[in-house]
């Protein structure tokens, strides 16, 4: 249960004193009738409330799947690109997303948004070893038997410039793309196995994490999605 006045604020209707107000003004009904205070608990998810006519859209969880543009960084402030919550449209552009396994600004490609910070932790948690696919374009022609090396494991250097061993658990080769299957997440770490064997990514798509991929997604939307499809 919650007080009508924090559903509202949590939605970003305005602050509390702001929906206080607009209930005092008779905005405001809970399952058709008018409300009175800002202090009336609700359950938000069985009773139906209108602001100035409008249904309000609540749902809890939310977990949807975004196809992320190059130019945007996986962060829920503008810095020095946008946020990829700007392209979050409503009615979903009133909840507070989380961001799990992030992309790299010139990286582009599919991004798990929630409401559930435990989802988060879930899939973004080493022990999980969920796989993940990514497109790459390298700068020139490679040679398959150089790339391999990174079925075996190749040493690269994380954030915290500690050298690890990272290794693909798959390599598939369609003309001038490579397809490669990791199951880590750490700092650059796609384009730093590749650079270990002398090649340089000049673009890269996450197109895969667990079984859900970028199907009937173009760039920049998104959709709900099934918790079942990532474990």
């Amino acid at each position: 249960m919650k007080r009508l006045d924090q559903f509202l604020s949590q939605l970003k209707y305005g602050s509390r004193s702001e929906v206080e107000k607009m209930i005092k003004q008779g905005l405001v009904t809970v399952n058709g009738v008018i409300a009175k205070s800002g202090r009336h608990k609700i359950d938000p998810l069985v009773c139906e409330v209108h602001m100035n006519g409008q249904k309000v859209f609540y749902k809890e969880p939310i977990d949807i799947i975004l196809y992320k543009p190059q130019g945007y960084i996986s962060s829920n402030k503008d810095e020095r690109y946008p946020s990829v919550i700007n392209l979050i449209k409503a009615p979903y552009d009133r909840f507070d997303f989380k961001i799990a396994g992030r992309l790299d600004w010139d990286t582009e490609g599919l991004l798990i948004l929630t409401t559930d910070g435990k989802l988060v932790q879930k899939i973004t948690h080493p022990n999980k070893k969920i796989p993940k696919v990514y497109e790459v374009k390298l700068d020139k022609s490679y040679q398959e038997e150089i790339i391999n090396q990174l079925l075996k494991g190749v040493e690269i250097k994380d954030g915290k410039n500690e050298t690890y061993l990272a290794k693909a658990l798959k390599l598939e080769y369609q003309k001038d793309l490579i397809y490669i299957t990791i199951d880590e997440g750490k700092f650059h770490q796609v384009k730093r196995m590749f650079s270990s064997v002398g090649y340089e990514v000049i673009k890269l798509k996450r197109i895969k994490i667990g079984h859900l991929d970028l199907s009937n997604l173009s760039v920049g939307e998104y959709k709900e999605f099934n918790r079942n499809d990532i474990f």
